[in-house]
């Protein structure tokens, strides 16, 4: 193994090449990252990255999302068939005919949509950033796609503004079930329960803290209590270990594991770097269309950041 991390080390010098990795990818490989991070943070690293040669340890559309930001250089992914299902869980066609329905209204993406949705919404947003930037739009209708949880969540917290949803889902927080939470709860009785935003209401409303990826990362490692119900994808567990000791974490489920994020390996970031085969390539005009959501995202997210 050891063998494996000096080759890539040595690669990335001679290529010129930065590793991004998520949260949710093996714990190794978040390991050997130059970067790792949420939607969020990932998508300004690959905005400001140097290097010409970008390696994105996650799912497809974040290796799109890195390309759209940097089409003048080369995004390899380790596994290019690690994708996201929900991801795919919005249509053109729906966008088009709700356009035609509401006048004043702004199609909303988040992240985790393809580049083909990028390219024909308003804005994108990240569980981070999504109540920010939709609070700083002037409209008043906003078609929140693909996922139904997270906006309906945002939702609540602007009442001001008129929703209209999708009916897509993550299955890895989806099928987290307000029974398992009970369930553990009686188990460990004096146990915090954080959940990602893209779970069902009925999980959020026994969650003692509700924030994106490296929001329950950074409460449970601020937090002064010892035990937690940990409501989102297992690989996070990697991080906190890393960041804090003496905390127990336990998974609502069995099911908490992400199998696309898994697909990222040690072996094929070496093979990506050897071989240059597993390139995220994209139509231009899609990429110039996709680009001005995800730049719109960032600029109103830095804006209310400095605020």
């Amino acid at each position: 193994m050891q063998q494996i991390k000096d080759k890539i080390t040595q690669l990335k010098m001679e290529k010129n090449a930065v590793i991004l990795a998520h949260y949710y990818v093996p714990g190794d490989v978040q390991d050997i990252a130059d970067y790792i991070g949420d939607s969020y943070y990932l998508s300004k690293i690959a905005a400001e990255v140097k290097e010409k040669v970008i390696v994105f340890c996650g799912v497809y559309f974040m290796g799109e999302s890195a390309k759209i930001l940097n089409p003048l250089k080369t995004v390899l992914m380790p596994d290019l068939k690690a994708d996201c299902p929900m991801a795919h869980m919005a249509s053109v066609s729906d966008i088009k005919k709700i356009r035609e329905k509401y006048n004043d209204i702004a199609v909303v993406s988040y992240i985790n949509s393809t580049a083909e949705i990028k390219a024909n919404s308003d804005v994108c947003v990240t569980s981070s950033n999504a109540l920010q930037v939709i609070k700083s739009l002037p409209n008043q209708y906003i078609y929140f796609i693909p996922d139904k949880n997270l906006g309906s969540y945002i939702s609540k917290l602007v009442p001001e503004k008129t929703f209209v949803f999708n009916d897509g889902y993550c299955h890895v927080h989806a099928f987290i079930k307000a029974k398992d939470i009970i369930e553990k709860k009686e188990e460990y009785p004096d146990a915090k329960v954080v959940a990602h935003p893209e779970c069902r209401a009925e999980i959020l409303e026994l969650a003692d803290y509700v924030g994106s990826t490296s929001g329950i990362i950074n409460y449970i490692v601020k937090s002064d209590s010892t035990d937690y119900i940990v409501c989102t994808e297992t690989g996070v567990f990697h991080e906190i270990g890393k960041k804090t000791k003496g905390k127990n974490l336990y998974p609502a489920t069995l099911r908490q594991i992400c199998s696309n994020m898994k697909m990222n390996t040690i072996e094929k970031v070496l093979y990506a770097l050897e071989n240059f085969d597993t390139e995220v390539k994209m139509d231009e005009t899609v990429i110039k269309n996709a680009l001005l959501p995800l730049n719109r995202m960032l600029q109103l997210a830095e804006v209310k950041s400095n605020e």
